[in-house]
């Protein structure tokens, strides 16, 4: 038996949190691509018995969930479902890494009691993934923790994602070209969303659905001077005032639930970040 099990270990985030596990002494089992396919139940009848279960695999970039939907929905809900049932096997926690569902919101900040209108299909599929879990927890008993992940940055992520495709064109002193400035989002630094999976071991038995954020939105604009600024550059800014499909104008956190379950708050704001992403990467 291990301490916990963490599927995913191969990606941006899996592999920080496999190596913070450890450096506080947590026996980790690290699953990556290379093991099998979480939507297949063989690689679940493989797996050993262990106190926790952190699911991070699964599909993520929404550009491609709108022309591999089925692979998502495969990935993101039935790999779900074959994990609370590996969870029940062997009593086990849950902490399951979903995503901002709440599509465009009604209020700011965002409460995890707010409204989900998910508005593209990688939402979705974290949506009904959710469900699945709170069907889990409540008739079945098993303890789930739900973090639904605000914008994550930090050194190592996909290139696709906005602050590193911004850093690049900064590094290679290239005029900075986006669609449009205005659209706002809570950025929240991988070194506390993997506090939060830590702490998240500890949480009391039930159904536990919680935003990790920074609690604070900044616009394109906002983040493409705080990087200029890091950079010491002041290349010049191209929009195209093109508004994306399904934009979200702003959305921001409520974190307070964090606060009162996990007893989790972010260390890191987005100018400190984004020095310490500039100095890893």
């Amino acid at each position: 038996m291990v301490d916990a099990i963490v599927t995913g270990a191969g990606g941006f985030l899996g592999k920080r949190l496999v190596r913070r596990l450890e450096e506080a002494g947590v026996d980790v089992l690290a699953l990556d691509r290379t093991h099998g396919d979480i939507s297949e139940e063989k690689l679940w009848q493989e797996l050993p018995t262990a106190g926790t279960l952190f699911h991070l695999a699964g599909r993520t970039f929404v550009p491609d969930s709108w022309t591999q939907s089925p692979s998502f929905m495969a990935a993101n809900v039935l790999g779900t479902q074959h994990a609370l049932n590996w969870c029940k096997r062997h009593k086990a926690k849950l902490v399951f890494a979903s995503a901002y569902v709440y599509g465009v919101p009604e209020r700011l900040p965002i409460q995890e009691s707010d409204p989900v209108r998910p508005n593209n299909p990688y939402a979705l599929s974290k949506h009904l993934a959710e469900q699945l879990c709170e069907f889990a927890a409540t008739h079945e008993q098993i303890p789930v923790v739900v973090l639904r992940l605000f914008n994550i940055y930090g050194a190592g992520q996909r290139p696709e994602f906005l602050i590193p495709t911004l850093l690049n064109r900064i590094r290679a002193k290239q005029d900075i070209q986006v669609m449009d400035l205005s659209p706002r989002r809570d950025y929240v630094f991988v070194d506390d969303v993997l506090s939060a999976f830590a702490k998240a071991m500890d949480v009391p038995e039930g159904y536990h659905c919680i935003n990790i954020g920074s609690g604070r939105s900044y616009s394109v604009q906002e983040i493409i001077d705080i990087l200029q600024e890091a950079a010491g550059t002041a290349l010049p800014v191209v929009s195209s005032c093109a508004v994306r499909r399904n934009e979200i104008p702003d959305a921001r956190a409520d974190i307070t639930r964090a606060r009162a379950v996990l007893g989790w708050r972010p260390e890191w704001d987005l100018p400190t970040g984004i020095r310490e992403l500039m100095k890893e990467s």
